[in-house]
């Protein structure tokens, strides 16, 4: 269908905007005669923030402008378009969106406005707005000094597919229809998504509760065997700790509040302090970044499938050493994001050095306390609803080192834990590839600019395009 309409696009004039629509100028204001909130007098101002996902975001980052600042061409009408023309950021220039309902507001000087004439359909120009046709000549146009600007002559001067305004008509309901169809998959596969992660919740909650896989105590009675149980395990760790330090050693603290379910036969209710060899943090300073050198991690780079080394800022080797004397990182390790979303624990897989911000790190003791037995344990539902209401913070939650060190272990003998995380990551390696599927098919953005592709390949077919000439 889509090649049909390229069809209906292929062949036709193609004319300069300048002759089918009107560029208007956005507002320019006095910071006196400007408002964060609404005020009697006062227009609303879109500005290029305001400009998501091809769409007009009219309910919040407005600023609001004394209406004598405002002519009433820049009052937007139903069917304008806003159009960034400067920005910071070249990929945001040319991003553009359309109102679609009659609303008093207007747009700032960072902006322009694209008003359909009668001539064309202006939700067909709203559309080729977005297609590869349009950003290839807008990319052209960006070139050089004006790298982060579009002057009035570049867009008056944009080259368009006008066939006749019937077959426009019919090219948007295809395209709509098109999209109203993809909109209607994505959402599908989105319910799919979060299927998939209460099932992997579901997962996580049966392990910890001693249901994934047979216990240890049940095994060694049906096999006629004895077996060393979690509180004997962790009095063993503890016992070889205290002859190692010779009188030095510091009795973790093992008070942790609010009731916790009951455990499994042979399983033990043990801190994060007490599992642990150590439970230190990252430094909470941020050091002078370099262009090159050492990663810093921080909590927003601990993600679901390990480190996001790619999008660190970097440290000098001084600065990384300082912090390393407090919380040097080491392969097997096990991190934890303590600020912002409070979580994501990752187990340390690489021999690479980074340093750690804002970050938990926990100093595994293998012979007590498995490094992916311990992230397991803190993906689980059981350990996230006893820690949330004890975050710290209004604005931004954070879990402080104490806290961390006071966490609750729902600790199994130690083969046991092994054998847990073997069902585990069975289980969770399933739904890991459907995730990836899903996420493969939610390209929802790619596959829009694929349909707009389709139908308005620019064609000279027919003849060359009209040069622009307005003024």
């Amino acid at each position: 269908m889509r090649a049909v309409l390229a069809e209906e696009v292929e062949g036709t004039p193609i004319v300069p905007l300048c002759e089918v629509a009107d560029l208007i100028r956005g507002v320019s204001y006095p910071k006196a005669d400007a408002r964060e909130e609404p005020v009697p007098g006062f227009v609303p101002v879109l500005r290029a923030t305001n400009i998501q996902d091809a769409k007009l975001v009219l309910d919040s980052d407005l600023v609001f402008v004394a209406e004598r600042n405002v002519s009433p061409d820049q009052l937007l009408r139903e069917g304008d378009i806003v159009v960034a023309t400067s920005s910071g950021s070249k990929h945001l220039v040319g991003k553009s969106g359309q109102l679609h309902a009659a609303w008093k507001v207007s747009f700032g000087a960072f902006c322009a406005t694209i008003r359909p004439r009668p001539g064309i359909h202006p939700r067909y120009l709203a559309l080729f707005l977005q297609a590869p046709a349009y950003w290839r000549q807008i990319s052209r146009k960006a070139l050089g000094v004006n790298i982060n600007n579009l002057r009035r002559g570049d867009l008056e001067s944009l080259e368009i597919p006008l066939p006749p305004l019937a077959v426009q008509a019919s090219i948007v309901a295809e395209i709509e229809k098109q999209f109203s169809r993809l909109d209607e998959a994505v959402a599908n596969l989105k319910r799919v998504k979060a299927n998939l992660k209460r099932y992997k919740a579901a997962v996580l909650k049966a392990a910890v509760d001693g249901r994934l896989v047979p216990t240890e105590a049940e095994l060694a009675r049906r096999e006629g065997r004895s077996y060393e149980n979690a509180a004997q395990l962790l009095g063993r760790v503890l016992e070889g700790r205290r002859r190692q330090a010779k009188g030095r050693y510091k009795e973790p603290d093992t008070q942790y509040t609010g009731a916790l379910p009951a455990l499994p036969e042979g399983w033990v209710w043990a801190s994060a302090e007490q599992c642990c060899a150590s439970v230190r943090d990252g430094t909470h300073d941020t050091p002078a970044y370099v262009t090159s050198g050492i990663p810093l991690v921080t909590s927003k780079n601990l993600l679901d499938d390990g480190i996001d080394f790619d999008n660190t800022k970097h440290i000098s080797v001084a600065d990384h050493h300082e912090i390393s004397r407090r919380s040097a990182v080491a392969r097997g390790d096990v991190l934890f994001a303590m600020i912002g979303t409070v979580g994501n624990p990752t187990e340390v897989k690489t021999e690479r050095p980074f340093s750690i911000k804002n970050v938990g790190l926990f100093k595994g003791d293998d012979d007590c306390l498995s490094a992916a037995y311990l992230c397991h344990w803190l993906s689980s539902p059981v350990l996230c609803a006893w820690l949330r209401p004890r975050l710290k913070g209004t604005t931004q939650k954070f879990a402080p080192l104490g806290l961390l060190r006071e966490l609750p272990i729902a600790l199994p003998p130690r083969s046991e834990q092994d054998r847990i995380v073997a069902e585990v990551d069975r289980q969770l390696s399933t739904v890991a590839a459907f995730e990836r599927s899903a996420s493969a098919e939610i390209g929802s953005a790619q596959l829009r600019r694929a349909i707009l592709h389709e139908v308005f390949r620019l064609s000279r077919g027919s003849g060359s395009p009209r040069s622009a000439e307005c003024s």
